[in-house]
């Protein structure tokens, strides 16, 4: 359970952050993106998604919140699409490696990157690059660790669609015009039952969606800037989606807690 004060790193003097590294020392970095999420939705979804997320994992864990990393690292296929902020795939690696290496100075041994977009490109990188230093790091994208496959969601996740606009609705609702919601999207390069979708399970002779250049630039293919079905979005699927997010993260933090306690370093090297 949480015991200091504020969550964020940011909000606390040097004297508490040590402190609290006593009780638990371990560090979750929250990364999104700035990116755009249709006419409905703001261009900084991913960083409020991931915000939003980090702090409730928080209050349940006691976790330090590293503070939020705005930008991101994006795939080929966002890239020059207004609205959007891309970090080069080299600077997104080096800011992970950097501020875990960092925060280990004050105490942390064990840390977790929670992503709220998709940049695996990036950070299975930095994960392993960290573990040959010797930092035990877990990274994951929520809806990957999610995996709805429809209980909730009555339509696959893609972009600024059912999913990530039920989010919106429940976290940060007056940043949202569901008046100008719409469903679009567009056809990848090789047929869809080849590629296995965010937060899907994969089925046999399907490649991860970020295995290949299967994808069409956006700013060549998307009008709206929308991949699925935004309208069929609610506040109650994001809050169901919020809460076991937080959960099945609450569970790994606490797996970690109770096998490493405070000061403990896992045999990463």
């Amino acid at each position: 359970m949480l015991k200091r004060k504020y969550l964020w790193w940011d909000q606390l003097s040097k004297d508490e952050i040590l402190e609290d590294v006593k009780e638990c020392d371990i560090a979750i970095l929250p990364i999104g993106a700035i990116e755009q999420h249709g006419p409905h939705c703001p261009c900084g979804s991913d960083a409020y998604n991931a915000k939003g997320l980090a702090e409730r994992i928080a209050e349940k864990t006691g976790a330090m919140l590293l503070p939020l990393m705005q930008y991101g690292a994006h795939p080929y296929h966002h890239w020059y699409m207004p609205g959007n902020l891309p970090l080069s795939y080299e600077t997104h690696i080096g800011l992970l490696c950097d501020i875990i290496r960092a925060a280990s100075f004050t105490g942390y041994k064990k840390f977790f990157i929670l992503s709220a977009h998709g940049q695996l490109s990036t950070t299975m990188v930095a994960v392993h690059k960290l573990g040959l230093e010797g930092f035990f790091t877990l990274s994951c994208h929520w809806y990957d660790l999610l995996r709805d496959n429809q209980t909730v969601l009555s339509t696959p996740m893609v972009h600024a669609d059912e999913a990530e606009t039920s989010l919106a609705l429940y976290m940060y609702p007056e940043y949202v015009d569901m008046s100008k919601a719409v469903d679009d999207g567009g056809e990848p390069l090789v047929s869809r039952e080849f590629v296995s979708l965010p937060g899907m399970s994969p089925k046999p002779g399907q490649m991860f969606y970020f295995e290949g250049t299967m994808a069409r630039p956006e700013y060549k293919e998307l009008e709206t800037g929308v991949i699925g079905w935004a309208t069929r979005a609610t506040t109650e699927k994001g809050e169901q989606i919020v809460t076991q997010a937080v959960d099945y993260i609450s569970k790994i933090i606490e797996d970690v807690k109770f096998r490493y306690p405070v000061g403990v370093v896992p045999p990463v090297k």
